[in-house]
């Protein structure tokens, strides 16, 4: 048998909180990428359109203390920590505050339910140089099985939407098209993975919980070169062709809000609806859900040995 884990952190992907910290993490996440001016810009403006920050990171501490305080009610007392990849508190931050409570092995949780190069593989990257960078006095880190398909995860993402459902009139909530969105990703990296069909999966069963038929799945907040070929449909012409007189927008691919949720879906996709003529509703984010930290709460207990 395994040993038994002794820590947790959820590692998430960090956000600007603040204006003045706007541009500074925006060089941070995009040094050494070839970004055109304009788009940093654009990106720019996106942020201080929402509000100049995004609440990404303090909803990601308010799913940690749900957590803690749902082990506790479990019996179990471990330390639970954040560590972001791109912004403060990074991973080795939150690394070295574990280390100095005496963790040794921790269970690492990446605020992502599909996987991917950019959504699964560049967070273990960042805590294995934490690792390397904090040699001996670094704990071990082991990773959840993927559950993308979990039943509490659904749950929760159904939960959202009927929440969503029940802002619309009822004739509008009866026949409204779920339409399920996670960020789009370069054909050449989807190719090498399972992320879009792990995204379907998770949309057909939300929809499947709801006892819905009218539903599809849109990608949203693609950037790069435009040459370069990425998953479609896009959520806007994916808005237009539908035709609907209501819709509900499901974030599933995100976990808490964040710039493509605030802006992307909430300003520039409510934008195309009302355009179209159509209602909008956009469900929240699981975020800290009770069932959703439910989940995270069961997989801590299995590596506790529980």
């Amino acid at each position: 048998m395994s040993a038994r884990i002794d820590a947790v952190m959820l590692v998430g992907f960090g956000a600007p909180t603040r204006p003045g910290d706007i541009r500074p993490f925006l060089d941070n996440l995009l040094r050494g990428r070839p970004v055109p001016r304009e788009r940093y810009e654009e990106v720019v403006r996106h942020y201080e359109a929402v509000g100049g920050g995004s609440p990404y990171n303090e909803l990601t501490r308010r799913q940690a203390n749900a957590l803690r305080n749902r082990l506790a009610r479990d019996g179990i007392e471990i330390p639970v920590a954040v560590g972001m990849r791109n912004w403060e508190p990074y991973v080795i931050d939150a690394m070295r505050e574990l280390s100095r409570a005496g963790a040794r092995r921790v269970l690492g949780f990446v605020l992502s339910a599909h996987r991917c190069e950019a959504s699964w593989e560049r967070y273990l990257e960042t805590v294995r140089a934490a690792q390397e960078q904090l040699g001996s006095d670094a704990p071990e880190f082991v990773y959840p099985e993927p559950w993308h398909t979990h039943p509490k995860f659904i749950e929760a993402v159904a939960a959202r939407t009927r929440d969503a459902l029940a802002r619309l009139a009822p004739a509008d909530a009866a026949r409204a098209h779920l339409l399920f969105t996670a960020h789009s990703i370069p054909v050449a990296m989807a190719e090498k993975c399972a992320y879009a069909d792990e995204v379907a999966e998770s949309a057909r069963l939300v929809a499947k919980a709801l006892w819905r038929e009218k539903w599809s799945l849109a990608f949203q907040s693609r950037s790069g070169s435009p040459r370069e070929r990425w998953l479609e449909p896009d959520i806007a012409p994916a808005l237009r062709a539908l035709g609907q007189n209501a819709v509900v927008v499901i974030p599933i691919g995100f976990l808490c809000d964040h710039l493509e949720v605030l802006y992307d879906l909430d300003v520039a996709a409510r934008e195309i609806a009302v355009e179209a003529g159509i209602v909008m509703e956009r469900a929240g984010t699981v975020g800290d859900h009770p069932v959703f930290i439910e989940m995270i709460a069961s997989y801590v207990a299995s590596h506790r040995g529980a």
